[in-house]
């Protein structure tokens, strides 16, 4: 779906709310998401990496101020790195929680995608003031300045905290302007004639604070196999690998190849895909409010987490990509069939980031929770079944293989780091 498109069908959505008695918070944290969603495909700064740390103070910022005001939920301060105690609200006052989060999601939203265009930025001016009106209707003028004065009081504290994570300024779409790159064999080379990408994205991301795990070396992996151009050698066995599965791809391989691309500019980006995933079973389930935020803060903590551990493995490793090695090495004509990202190969960022993913829910829903993923359907992509998170994280991993973009270990050794990465967040204290 193009960007207008797709904003104009948020648009229409938010004045359908509005023009009811009173828009439910279920339906503004599922148009905020809709439109979150549509700012990341077309936010130029938003590689996927970027995308994780907004998904994650964005559901931070709703859990918060739905636990403000909740019997069951507890906060998540003192949980998250670095995250104080936020302003409790005040005893004996009447709030609005419609309005709370409202307010909340508006202000933090405005802020974590700053850099979207003129369009983007009249699409969240316009939903902000269809939704402020619509959950304030009917109500006491000083129930509606003080819930919202309460919602933007948790988004100002979540910003500022997020302001010292290391990731809150993105230069140059996160390419860096001097980087001294290391040489030598078997270590990363530019794979991409654009100037810009000579020097990988976001060397620094793995040294960002963390959301649940201590930091970016805490689920650490083993080294991939020594690289070697002998015969019979497993590196080279895992290169021969890419390059037949790619000269032999079935329909059923690029289809999965495809499904599960999620570039950006073209798509919500990997963690956009499980946000979409999790909304589309959330719905499924008519969930409750508490039940949405608990789900969505857990699972986009995890992914940001694991944007930051893979980030430190890959800039430890340096590894050669396997189109680099394969037309040294193998086939001087091997073209793979979606484009290399800018960046060392080891391990899969799309399968640490879908093991986190998996992780967190299958705890929220059990092992075996078959469900059916829409995501790219209004894209031309038929949804497609799985039998469980795990299959669909496994399918997103081996996609990268079919693709012709990752060596098979990196992506075994992804979901492994994706496993770690996703138990510290579901450790997540959310319930009394």
């Amino acid at each position: 779906m193009g960007f207008l498109k797709g904003l104009a069908a948020v648009a229409m959505m938010s004045l359908a709310v509005a023009a009811e008695a009173r828009p439910s918070a279920e339906e503004v944290l599922g148009l905020d998401t809709r439109l979150a969603l549509e700012l990341t495909r077309h936010t130029p700064t938003t590689s996927p990496p970027v995308a994780s740390r907004a998904f994650a103070y964005l559901y931070v910022t709703a859990y918060e101020a739905v636990a403000g005001g909740s019997d069951d939920l507890v906060t998540l301060a003192g949980q998250l790195n670095g995250l104080e105690a936020l302003r409790p609200r005040e005893t004996g006052a009447t709030y609005d929680d419609r309005v709370v989060l409202q307010a909340a999601l508006s202000a933090v939203m405005s802020a974590l995608y700053a850099n979207t265009g003129p369009t983007g930025q009249r699409a969240l001016a316009r939903m902000a003031e269809r939704l402020a009106e619509g959950v304030a209707e009917g109500l006491p003028p000083d129930v509606v300045e003080r819930s919202r004065a309460q919602g933007e009081a948790v988004a100002h504290h979540v910003l500022a905290w997020s302001e010292g994570d290391g990731g809150a300024v993105v230069e140059n779409m996160g390419f860096p302007m001097a980087f001294d790159l290391p040489k030598g064999d078997g270590l990363w080379q530019p794979t991409s004639r654009i100037v810009q990408q000579q020097l990988p994205l976001l060397p620094n991301w793995g040294g960002n604070r963390t959301f649940a795990m201590p930091d970016g070396a805490s689920c650490a992996l083993p080294p991939p196999p020594a690289f070697s151009t002998e015969e019979g050698s497993p590196f080279l066995e895992e290169a021969r690998e890419v390059l037949e599965v790619r000269r032999g791809l079935t329909d059923e391989q690029r289809a999965i190849a495809r499904f599960w691309s999620d570039d950006p500019m073209l798509s919500s980006t990997p963690p956009g895909h499980w946000i979409s995933i999790a909304t589309q079973v959330l719905d499924a389930e008519d969930a409750g409010l508490e039940r949405r935020v608990e789900v969505l803060a857990k699972l986009s903590v995890a992914m940001s987490d694991a944007f930051v551990g893979c980030w430190h493995e890959k800039f430890r490793f340096n590894l050669i990509r396997p189109v680099t090695y394969i037309r040294a090495h193998l086939d001087q004509a091997f073209e793979p069939l979606l484009i290399t990202p800018p960046f060392p190969e080891y391990p899969s960022g799309h399968s640490t980031q879908s093991g986190a993913a998996a992780a967190v829910l299958t705890a929220m829903f059990g092992e075996g929770f078959a469900f059916s993923d829409a995501t790219h359907e209004d894209d031309g992509l038929p949804a497609r079944d799985f039998p469980s998170f795990w299959a669909a994280a496994e399918e997103a991993g081996i996609s990268r293989l079919y693709g012709g973009i990752h060596f098979r270990s990196a992506i075994e050794q992804g979901l492994e780091q994706g496993r770690c990465v996703g138990a510290y967040a579901v450790g997540l204290r959310t319930r009394l």
